[in-house]
């Protein structure tokens, strides 16, 4: 299974929301929402995953989107 999908997975496993996408340039880009310590968990459980490398993370805070209620891949 490859990031875009082990991310969906421990995301509904974690009862996070947001979504994850490839860009054209090969990087991927994870947006998640979930309470402080969830987000740590799932950022930890990601990385520990030994079937793909996190080469370079930027992690931001930015407001909540209200609207999500689950966490899927997005097509560009």
């Amino acid at each position: 299974m490859g990031f875009r999908y082990t991310a969906v997975y421990l995301a509904k496993e974690m009862y996070l929301t947001g979504w994850v996408k490839n860009l054209q340039d090969g990087s991927v880009v994870l947006e998640a929402q979930g309470g402080t310590a969830q987000l740590r968990k799932f950022y930890i459980r990601l990385k520990c995953q030994n079937h793909f490398h996190i080469e370079k993370s930027l992690i931001k805070v930015i407001e909540p989107q209200p609207y999500e209620r689950d966490f899927r891949v997005q097509h560009n």
